[in-house]
């Protein structure tokens, strides 16, 4: 009896007492996974943010391992390094999800928000970027299952195909006769991977030894040395190196944005993702450092390589349970794949018209998708040989792809509409440009060095993009929004009828609601894009103008030129609204600012106003 009874049973009988105690209180929470408000139910920020949690933990199965082949246990301090700039990312998730909410667009994610910013043509390389992403996470996912479930038993490789294509046709079924996992059945895996995980990193630190902490010294002081080895550029190059072979960690984090749907505001989002890092953004790097500095023949067990570790310090019986729990959160990672793709696909299909491909059976299953996406996982699998470094490097090109046209997209959004739209939660813009650079050069240098991940990313995203191209021209949902719009003449003849000598013409954001005369000798308009929808018409003299290929600059001269040609005999008086935004945000439309300067040199004859009308003050 006294051999149980010792220092390390003492710490893991604490530790599952403190575990046991938090989720007892967690589960008397009344509405802890959802609540009913507004005559919807809502998924709360727990829920969405355990969703997202639990394929960020299917990372550890492959990921350290994937890390310490190409950088070796500079690993162990790169992985807390990435953890780092990818909390930094998910506080940008967190502002597009609040420019979509301001925006009234709910769902679809970050698909929606580039097709808001990049419009129906180019947005299809982000489609093509996340589908990569989805078919690569089922992919590895599925390979990840099988090695590590596997893990005591020897295969041939005929055998783990056929057991790899039997997961992705398992959950492809259950997919097609409606059978999905629920947020109750998700926090019920939760908790049973909290108490597995949570033992094994104990068991873990429990085993560690003086030479195993000296090895996770020497990865901070490798990783101190290269930094400060050469120039500035090559210490970029080497965080670059060691971000792009860690980020693999860390997918699944843009889950919260695709899930902001089910919640009821993007502040919910913003919970979940600092729930995101306190928990797996501190849990991955420390089982990872961990497990990196073991006694483990790393190289040898590269497939399996958390199972081995769990067996090392808890034996057979315990590298059999993390082994079973392995599989099912590969799984259900796999499960995610194919409901987000078919949630994405479906979203495509309905804003271009293409509703053969959305046709439910009697289930309201999207049958026809999910067998699209088997047969595409399979394909990829058989292709790849079920290799999970071939799978890893296809992966981690088309994560940092992701993460790019998203980061890339919230650029040029905030560069052209400056803080407007987000005042409650903004972002540094030149820290969104130093991640965007960082982003951008992880994703050179992993084109260059992962060939087979350039060539599938590259091959997808040139086909969408040739599909994008042709459907956007003749199906874009922007048609119908340019076919709303008002003619320059329709304002030609509202003036014309006017018998005063002086015309006034205001020109006004799409949202700004400025002072109105409604009278025949003055016009409002309104510059718009037809992404973000016509504008509401508040009065006959106010007329829209849609913007699609030219520049707001480029629009008003164009009304200008018809004013000047089609009414000679008046005096025009152009009116423009006050810049208000902060100073960063007029530097930002400088270039917009400086070619309007030039206008009364191009109409001479014209009076301009750059003019601002006061609010009222609020009374007490």
């Amino acid at each position: 009896m006294e051999q149980f009874l010792t220092p390390s049973f003492f710490s893991l009988l604490v530790v599952n007492l403190v575990l046991l105690a938090g989720f007892a209180y967690l589960l008397t929470r009344k509405d802890l996974l959802s609540y009913f408000s507004q005559g919807k139910w809502w998924l709360t920020w727990l829920s969405v943010a355990i969703i997202t949690l639990m394929d960020e933990l299917t990372s550890i199965f492959y990921a350290p391992s994937e890390a310490f082949r190409v950088i070796g246990t500079n690993a162990i301090a790169f992985i807390i390094i990435t953890s780092v700039f990818i909390r930094i990312i998910s506080s940008r998730m967190v502002e597009i999800a609040e420019i979509l909410e301001f925006r009234g667009i709910k769902g679809g994610g970050v698909y929606s928000f580039s097709y808001l910013v990049l419009g129906p043509s180019v947005s299809f390389v982000a489609v093509a970027s996340i589908i990569v992403t989805y078919v690569l996470t089922a992919s590895i996912s599925t390979v990840s299952a099988v090695e590590n479930g596997m893990s005591f038993y020897q295969m041939s490789d005929t055998g783990k195909f056929l057991l790899q294509a039997g997961i992705i046709w398992f959950v492809a079924g259950m997919n097609i006769i409606g059978i999905k996992e629920n947020a109750k059945f998700t926090f019920i895996i939760f908790i049973v991977a909290s108490f597995i995980l949570v033992n094994l990193l104990s068991a873990g630190f429990l085993n560690l030894k003086p030479h195993n902490w000296q090895v996770i010294g020497e990865s901070f002081t490798n990783v101190a040395i290269g930094m400060d080895y050469g120039s500035f550029f090559n210490t970029f190059f080497f965080i670059v190196i060691g971000i792009s072979s860690c980020i693999l960690a860390y997918s699944g984090i843009e889950s919260v944005v695709q899930t902001a749907s089910l919640v009821k505001s993007w502040k919910e989002v913003s919970k979940a993702y600092f729930f995101l890092a306190v928990t797996t953004g501190i849990f991955t790097p420390v089982l990872a450092a961990v497990v990196l500095s073991s006694d483990i023949n790393i190289l040898e067990h590269e497939t399996d390589l958390i199972i081995q570790f769990a067996t090392m310090v808890g034996g057979i019986p315990f590298g059999y349970i993390v082994g079973i729990l392995a599989s099912i959160l590969l799984m259900m990672a796999v499960n995610t794949a194919y409901i987000a793709s078919s949630e994405l696909m479906e979203r495509v299909a309905h804003r271009y018209g293409f509703h053969w491909i959305i046709k439910t059976n009697a289930r309201q299953s999207l049958y026809r998708i999910h067998i699209a996406n088997g047969l595409f996982y399979t394909i990829i699998i058989y292709v790849t040989g079920g290799s999970q470094n071939m799978l890893a490097q296809m992966y981690a090109l088309g994560l940092i792809a992701s993460f790019s046209i998203n980061i890339g997209c919230l650029l040029i959004y905030r560069y052209s509409m400056g803080t407007r739209d987000s005042r409650a939660y903004n972002t540094s813009r030149t820290g969104t440009l130093i991640i965007f650079v960082i982003l951008i050069s992880c994703f050179l240098y992993l084109g260059y060095n992962k060939p087979y991940g350039t060539l599938m990313w590259s091959s997808v995203t040139a086909v969408f993009l040739l599909i994008g191209l042709r459907v956007a021209r003749k199906r874009a949902p922007e048609i119908k929004e340019i076919q709303q719009t008002d003619q320059p003449l329709n304002m030609i003849f509202h003036l014309v009828e006017s018998e005063a000598e002086n015309l006034h013409i205001y020109f006004r954001r799409p949202k700004e609601h400025g002072p109105q005369v409604d009278d025949s000798s003055s016009a409002f308009i309104s510059l718009y894009h037809p992404r973000q929808g016509i504008p509401e018409k508040v009065a006959k003299n106010h007329f829209r103008f849609a913007s699609q290929s030219q520049s707001i600059y480029q629009g008003i001269t164009e009304i200008l030129y018809a004013l000047d040609y089609e009414l000679p005999h008046k005096k025009i008086t152009i009116h423009l609204g006050w810049p208000t935004s902060s100073w960063i945000d007029r530097l930002s439309i400088g270039v917009m600012i400086l070619s309007v300067i030039r206008l009364p040199k191009l109409f001479p004859r014209f009076n301009f106003v750059i003019e601002y009308f006061g609010k009222q003050k609020e009374k007490a």
